[in-house]
């Protein structure tokens, strides 16, 4: 018997109700990655509680490991207690694998198990892949997943192994191997925890080694997955000299190209600005030489990254470096990056939309392209939810905490909304109710300002995208 054949009709209902599938199956991610984190930070708070974890062989109270797994899993890097002084080395370890997870995602992790076990990856899962990093096609979501994980893991070995011609000589074999490669996660992952003591890397200010390694990890693990795989097939052309330099480069993509500048600006912007400002200080650059000044300076921009590390007091900063730094947390890395904040595009998506209103087009145009309209409207809600994140916890700590100063406590909120990790000295003493406020500020900004209320509207109604209301003119401006 032959099969009857489906009319247009019939094809173009299968078809809509395909997509309509897919569209759910989109909604998983969500689920996905908003309970995953959060089992993730329950299970490490657990572990670091265990008298084994800790070096004073005690139970570590649930306030502090909650919030220690926070930091590590949210790649944030505040603490209210001296990781190298509070663990032993189980709890060390605890730390590193959160941080490694929270630099993947849950998502990545999950997938990537399965590719270990060699069990089929699904649809369900590559839509799911597609969604996280946000790709324009459906193919080769795999072969993302697994370029993302080596990929990350070569960049982490070689810092460690750059780490090492220091802390070797320094700690012993296998201590400064254990060191190398823990700062080399915590660097890559942008989560700024470290191991060393009470003052990051303030220690080795005047030591270009570390700083230059440091920053390299930073920047790496902040430009993006996305990225790294632009500037591998641009380096691959050049070498290979595939195609002529000029060519080359008009290849590389506009979100790729978008980054790298708004990369460049932001660190240089940064720099000069934190080397003006405190030049003179004491209680930061004043007492370093000239180029101890630059160096610190240049560390101080990409730290800002969401890194967390620090070579110099933030606490002494001047109250201008203090904004300027706040502003700079608040931008962050770059989407499908270890980094946290609104990030880079969606900042100059909202400038470029800006200056196409002021200059008369109907359309945001950036390096002769169109953004879609669909771009503009998510980067103007990730950063009006982002800044509602910001005030709302400022006010709410301002009020918990009255006798610290206004620009601290901003400091410290948008270190923790932006996942940043840098603390004006702040954190430690904070009551156990801020303490909370400042969990629920990382957990959202790793998550994402518009995540929670995207999966809560999901929850709450059913998405229609084909109504059509009266248009009414309101004024704005």
């Amino acid at each position: 018997m032959f099969k009857r054949r489906k009319t247009v009709a019939e094809f173009l209902q299968t078809l809509s109700e395909e997509t309509t599938a897919l569209r759910q199956k989109r909604w998983n991610s969500l689920q996905i990655m908003v309970p995953g984190f959060m089992s993730v930070i329950l299970l490490g708070a657990f572990l670091l509680m265990l008298p084994v974890c800790n070096a004073n062989g005690q139970w570590l109270n649930f306030t502090d490991a909650l919030f220690t797994a926070c930091t590590c899993v949210c790649v944030t890097g505040l603490v209210t207690v001296v990781p190298a002084v509070q663990f032993a080395l189980p709890g060390k370890l605890v730390l590193l694998v959160l941080i490694q997870i929270g630099g993947w995602g849950v998502i990545v992790c999950g997938l990537w198990i399965l590719v270990l076990l060699k069990r089929r990856i699904s649809l369900n899962a590559r839509v799911i892949i597609h969604d996280y990093f946000n790709l324009d096609t459906m193919s080769g979501m795999v072969r993302m997943l697994i370029y993302v994980v080596k990929g990350s893991l070569l960049v982490e070995g070689v810092g460690a192994l750059c780490y090492a011609f220091l802390f070797v000589p320094r700690y012993g074999l296998l201590r400064g191997l254990w060191y190398s490669v823990f700062h080399a996660v915590s660097a890559f992952c942008n989560a700024g925890v470290d191991i060393l003591g009470t003052v990051s890397l303030a220690e080795y200010a005047g030591n270009p080694w570390i700083n230059l390694v440091t920053m390299a990890l930073i920047v790496i693990g902040g430009l993006g997955f996305m990225v790294w795989r632009e500037i591998c097939g641009l380096i691959k052309k050049l070498w290979h000299r595939k195609a002529p330099w000029k060519k080359a480069l008009r290849a590389v993509g506009l979100h790729a190209r978008v980054v790298l500048l708004m990369t460049v600006f932001l660190i240089l912007a940064g720099a000069l600005f934190f080397f003006g400002a405190e030049y003179g200080n004491p209680e930061t650059l004043g007492p370093l030489p000239l180029w101890q000044k630059g160096m610190a300076a240049l560390f101080q921009s990409v730290t800002t990254r969401t890194a967390g590390f620090y070579t110099v007091s933030q606490a002494g900063l001047r109250e201008a470096s203090k904004f300027v730094s706040c502003i700079l947390m608040f931008i962050g890395g770059s989407p499908a990056s270890t980094a946290g904040g609104v990030k880079t595009v969606t900042v100059a998506v909202l400038i470029l939309t800006c200056w196409s209103i002021l200059k008369g087009h109907t359309d945001t145009e950036c390096l002769k392209r169109k953004v879609a309209a669909t771009t503009v409207r998510m980067a103007i809600a990730v950063y009006a939810m982002g800044m509602t994140m910001v005030l709302a916890g400022t006010v709410i700590i301002s009020l918990l905490e009255p006798g610290l100063e206004l620009i601290d406590i901003l400091y410290e909120v948008i270190s923790a909304t932006a996942t940043v990790g840098l603390t004006a000295d702040v954190t430690p003493g904070l009551s156990t109710a801020s303490k909370y406020v400042i969990i629920f500020l990382m957990y959202v900004g790793r998550i994402g300002p518009v995540t929670l209320p995207m999966l809560m509207a999901a929850k709450l109604g059913k998405k229609n995208d084909k109504r059509t209301l009266p248009e009414e003119h309101i004024v704005v401006g």
